[in-house]
């Protein structure tokens, strides 16, 4: 639109614009700029995306943020995770695999935590750290293009991003099935398990901006937050009736997990269910071919993560991923499905128990002490209940 003002170079690999709205509040305005990587999260795009939210957080003249992907097919579909392998695969020093997931995690926290309106467009592929970038705004706005899911579980890593915080936030037994099955999800099913909060059809992306430049805007966050909400909704109202999802129609074979004690018989449930259903099926393909050891994670990171604060969960899943890149099936499991494409992993740790209790551990040992990277992050006065 010819009244968004360009504030950094076109070929950027995120743009950052203001659109001046009627009362004279501006509305900023994020592209994730590399759809021919399905705008995937790198170093760079992190580096750019924290200063220029912090210095937005702090402009008066900023009412709310907007932050979309370029291009039709994804709004994020994951962390720059061949960049890591690359790393891994020279030997390069586990501080590079802690830089990223560290800047990572702050920007998902800042999202959490942020004061203004921060409203997502979810549109296309949501994957991986691109969930991490929508779980935590304000105002997440799903289409009927969304997919979304936490595939870390086929490659060796576990379901990360703030995962250990808003996975609990589902209905009964529904985290723990995501996390080990990489199954995904639409965007009624999204709003089902509170992952997003508005469906709005994809043309009407165009009218969502207008509405917004012709709001009057207030001076306070709270009420900016109230009338957002309110344009959306009428939106939403506006919209097709949402695209039938799964997780509703498999509930209560899903939640039979929590009837279940140890992981083996889970996965053994999860694998001998008898079904038609073409969802269920995927997901059993997933889990019959994903990492053993990611599955193990998942379950233990679930039982750790009860109860803790958002913070306290970003700072366990940091231990954790560091660990990921020192362990090999992150390494070997990005190789085989992103670097040579042979989709045949070959993981360490074939079956559930062939997997070390002592690995499992080594991945919530206390690494960094009293010197933890995240140290001294800002905590919010509050976070939305709903998340």
């Amino acid at each position: 639109m010819s009244n968004l003002t360009l504030l950094n170079n076109a070929d950027d690999p995120v743009l950052f614009e203001t659109a001046s709205a009627a009362n004279g509040s501006l509305i900023g305005v994020i592209t994730l700029n590399v759809p021919k990587a399905l705008n995937a999260l790198n170093f760079d795009m992190i580096k750019l995306l924290e200063p220029q939210l912090r210095a937005w957080q702090s402009d008066d003249a900023i009412a709310m943020v907007l932050l979309k992907g370029e291009g039709d097919k994804a709004f994020c579909a994951g962390g720059d995770v061949v960049s890591l392998h690359h790393a891994m695969a020279q030997g390069k020093p586990t501080s590079l695999v802690e830089d990223f997931f560290t800047l990572e995690y702050q920007l998902d926290y800042l999202i959490h935590c942020y004061e203004k309106p921060f409203l997502v467009w979810g549109h296309g592929i949501v994957m991986g750290g691109g969930l991490g970038l929508m779980a935590g705004a304000s105002h997440r706005v799903v289409t009927e293009t969304s997919r979304i899911a936490m595939p870390e579980q086929t490659i060796g890593l576990y379901p990360d991003v703030g995962g250990s915080y808003f996975l609990h936030k589902m209905p009964q037994g529904v985290g723990l099935f995501l996390g080990l099955t990489s199954a995904s999800i639409n965007c009624e099913d999204a709003r089902f398990v509170s992952l997003a909060d508005h469906f709005i059809d994809s043309t009407k992306y165009d009218a969502m901006l207008a509405q917004i430049l012709a709001a009057k805007w207030g001076k306070t966050a709270s009420l900016n937050h109230e009338r957002l909400t309110k344009l959306l909704t009428d939106l939403d109202n506006q919209s097709a009736r949402m695209p039938k999802g799964n997780i509703k129609a498999n509930l209560a074979t899903i939640q039979k997990l929590a009837e279940l004690n140890t992981l083996q018989e889970q996965v053994d449930y999860i694998l001998g269910l008898a079904t038609d259903d073409k969802w269920l099926q995927r997901a059993q393909k997933s889990l019959k071919h994903g990492c053993p050891l990611s599955c193990a994670l998942v379950s233990e990171q679930l039982k750790a993560s009860k109860g803790k604060s958002l913070l306290a969960c970003f700072k366990m899943e940091l231990g954790m991923s560091v660990r990921a890149g020192e362990v090999g099936e992150f390494q070997e499991g990005v190789r085989a499905l992103l670097i040579d494409k042979d989709g045949a992993p070959n993981w360490q740790y074939k079956t559930l128990s062939d997997v070390p209790q002592a690995i499992i551990e080594s991945f919530f040992a206390n690494r960094f002490g009293e010197n933890h990277p995240l140290n001294g992050l800002d905590t919010p006065t509050h976070i939305k209940e709903r998340r």
